[in-house]
């Protein structure tokens, strides 16, 4: 070879290691500034937090792009690059919500596990279906006008409870998690459907009747959860109501008159002996038996009270002025309770004290 020819590949030779040390550095240079902006926190969106939607089948280019164009990653090609390292690994379809810095690290790990945002909310035992709706609007779930609505079609309880009017009774009080855009529909959906769990386990422990009987046990239930919040008592209210219906004498239960008072916007927040009178087929004073429908929506000790009522020989009960009731059997007893009531009510006005479940209690054939 000559001379020439060895300065050729000489030359050649360095070119191809400055080439391949260039490579090197560029690829650790890569290396080092994905490694830092993948645990470098950022955060380009306002304070109060941003939602970005994942759709279903985006690709994790297009993830990559959305979550840089709403400000959540500071690089789209960084995520990227991620996304294909941290393969097979699949990011989750939803809507997430971003409030503060967040490292493509900590973004990656939200999106892959799935942790969607939730809007959670507590429906309260022996809240009306008219409470609820105002409940789901004050959570900015639902406008009230709509939730009321949704919840007026009795269809998805029709099999229970052929005659329903409504889903009042069986919209299930729970903690329920929904997604931010969730429709009316699908909120009473998903609380019929929490009812029908719980009411298959009440009747599979109880040994429950099915059928035309279900409407009955809801309704005297939700008689039993307006009248006591004390968990012992459910049980022995539910016991006097059994035994009146038994008897036939009218249940008189205040609820129901509050409760024909509100369907008819009448009610403004008392009894008085002129409303006990007040024309309703909800009024438990002047109609025998139970009402045609739920008050409320109870809970699942007030379904198990209604379904198994204990052998009590109570006939009657009345507030003690304490959150909770006297029983009695006779009305002369139930008299004795009244005035022992009325008696801790005046104590307890002169005291300060808070009155608590205190209820009427009416002269004729009180409860």
């Amino acid at each position: 070879m000559s001379r020439h020819g060895n300065q050729r590949g000489s030359k050649t030779g360095r070119a191809a290691a400055a080439l391949l040390l260039m490579a090197v550095a560029v690829i650790a240079g890569g290396v080092v500034w994905l490694t830092a902006e993948w645990q470098r926190p950022y955060q380009g969106f306002a304070r109060d937090g941003v939602f970005v939607e994942i759709p279903r089948g985006l690709s994790n280019s297009a993830i990559a792009y959305r979550l840089a164009e709403n400000g959540v990653v500071r690089s789209r090609l960084a995520f990227e690059v991620l996304c294909r390292w941290k393969s097979p690994a699949t990011l989750q379809a939803g809507e997430y919500f971003f409030d503060r810095p967040a490292t493509p690290a900590e973004v990656f790990r939200k999106l892959a596990t799935g942790r969607v945002f939730v809007h959670v909310v507590t429906v309260p035992e022996g809240k009306t279906m008219k409470e609820i709706a105002e409940l789901m609007e004050r959570e900015g779930l639902a406008s009230r006008m709509a939730f009321l609505a949704a919840a007026s079609d009795a269809t998805l309880v029709r099999d229970l409870a052929p005659k329903a009017r409504n889903l009042e009774g069986f919209l299930f009080p729970e903690t329920y998690q929904f997604p931010r855009h969730v429709t009316p529909e699908r909120v009473v959906e998903v609380m019929v459907k929490r009812f029908r769990e719980v009411w298959g386990k009440v009747q599979k422990e109880t040994g429950a009747a099915g059928g035309g009987s279900v409407s009955a046990v809801v309704t005297l239930a939700s008689l039993v959860e307006k009248e006591t919040s004390v968990a012992e008592e459910r049980s022995l209210v539910a016991g006097v109501f059994h035994n009146r219906l038994k008897r036939g004498m009218a249940l008189q239960c205040d609820p129901t008159v509050t409760y024909a008072l509100e369907l008819a916007n009448k009610y403004d927040g008392s009894l008085n002996s002129k409303d006990l009178r007040f024309k309703s087929p909800y009024n438990t004073y002047r109609n025998a038996g139970l009402p045609p429908g739920p008050i409320a929506n109870p809970g699942e000790a007030s379904l198990r009270a209604a379904v198994n009522p204990p052998k009590v020989d109570y006939l009657y009960f009345v507030a003690n002025a304490e959150g909770g009731h006297f029983f009695s059997r006779t009305l002369a007893e139930h008299n004795k309770n009244v005035t022992r009531y009325r008696r801790l009510q005046a104590q307890n006005g002169r005291s300060g004290a808070t009155k608590t479940g205190a209820q009427r209690a009416p002269q004729r054939n009180p409860r």
